[in-house]
């Protein structure tokens, strides 16, 4: 007979469901055999063996609850009298293996909120995890911090990017409005590298003075170009710490301040003149544009070519510098992209409970976010050399 009398095919819940179970037991079942070998060495004998170089005696056995990959398990735990449990197995006072953790970070990272992790490991683990428990597996994140801060920077550096975020944190019992400083900059091998990160009440001199005497303590060497917005108190810390250094001030923001002088109904128009500014073939045809642009619009608009007037001497240093380095240097677009996943990974967090949290969670974002620039070369730095051999010549 093709078919069995009274035979129900499973279904792919129940399927799952025994085979959860499944490794589970398999799961229980090893790490019980390993903890009776542990105790066996600590006591020095077998079960009920006697042995003249037996150095303790078992004293029973315990419950332990353990929440893996696979879901909680309830492991028998044996015990000595006078040494105890063998800890190393599981760790003393654990309650989670550790990729319990490294998901729960990674996830709390990728974007789930410490209220919506309960939810999370609930459906992969059937288990619910507290916003406690997310919060200690989260400082596991301090060490990627402290890293940061302290790893030498090694070889020259020619191009540094600087650039601020704003977002929300509790500071002496009251919610604040905080700045979190950016620094990336294009190494010798012409690789992109996250140098630092650091928080400050405002986006301030001193806040900036901090973030780069950190960065020249650790080694910022061969800085030829600081690419950032025109913020005086980032100037004047640039001016203090990175003297020898040309500032390029972002032509993205220049434009964005110029446009905000234009009447709505002719802001595409300007937009589209301002930009050709920036993307002439050289200086001379540079200040031609800017020239016919004044001419154009002086009338008209006196505030909007007032601001490019003033800030486009700082907007083209780039062209002092390789050509096919130019579109990469006119703007900080790479970090508006960092801070915009920064951004959209606070805004499930809301208000963060202190300034470390804080800390910690935009300079994890920033780490994953910028593993990514190791897969390709950003810049040619051996245009660079060039350039310089011709400027000298």
């Amino acid at each position: 007979m093709d078919k069995i009398i009274g035979y129900v095919k499973p279904t792919q819940d129940e399927l799952r469901g025994d085979l959860r179970t499944l490794f589970q037991g398999a799961i229980r079942l090893t790490l019980e055999m390993v903890l009776e070998e542990e105790l066996k060495a600590m006591v020095g004998a077998r079960r009920f063996e006697r042995v003249g170089s037996r150095k303790d005696y078992r004293n029973g056995t315990y419950l332990r609850r353990l929440l893996t990959s696979m879901g909680q398990l309830d492991v028998t735990v044996p015990r000595s009298r006078e040494q105890g449990s063998p800890t190393e197995v599981i760790g003393s006072y654990q309650r989670r293996s550790p990729e319990i953790d490294e998901m729960v970070v990674e996830a709390y990272v990728s974007g789930v909120s410490q209220r919506k992790m309960a939810d999370v490991t609930e459906a992969l683990l059937g288990e619910r995890v507290g916003r406690s428990t997310v919060s200690r597996a989260a400082k596991r994140l301090d060490d990627a911090v402290e890293q940061l801060r302290r790893t030498p920077i090694e070889g020259p550096h020619p191009y540094l990017y600087l650039d601020a975020t704003f977002l929300d944190a509790r500071w002496a019992k009251k919610v604040e409005n905080v700045s979190a400083l950016v620094a990336y900059a294009v190494g010798p091998d012409g690789h992109r590298r996250l140098l630092g990160v650091t928080l400050g009440a405002e986006e301030s001199e001193q806040s900036w003075s901090e973030l780069l005497a950190q960065l020249v303590d650790r080694g910022l060497s061969g800085l030829q170009l600081v690419i950032a917005d025109e913020h005086a108190g980032l100037a004047a810390a640039v001016r203090k710490f990175l003297p020898e250094a040309r500032r390029q001030r972002c032509t993205v923001h220049l434009q964005r301040n110029a446009l905000a002088k234009v009447p709505r109904r002719l802001r595409n128009r300007v937009a589209r003149e301002v930009a050709l500014i920036f993307q002439a073939p050289g200086p001379t045809e540079a200040k031609r544009l800017l020239s016919e642009f004044g001419a154009r619009w002086r009338k008209e608009l006196p505030e909007a070519v007032e601001v490019l007037e003033r800030g486009f001497p700082a907007a083209t240093q780039f062209y002092a510098f390789p050509k096919a380095h130019w579109t990469r240097l006119r703007t900080t677009n790479g970090l508006e992209r960092l801070h915009g996943e920064i951004k959209r990974r606070i805004k499930a967090t809301g208000a963060f409970p202190d300034r470390a949290g804080a800390l910690r969670l935009v300079t994890a974002v920033a780490i994953k976010v910028t593993t990514l620039w190791g897969d390709r070369r950003y810049l040619d730095l051996s245009l660079l050399k060039t350039k310089e051999v011709a400027r000298a010549a």
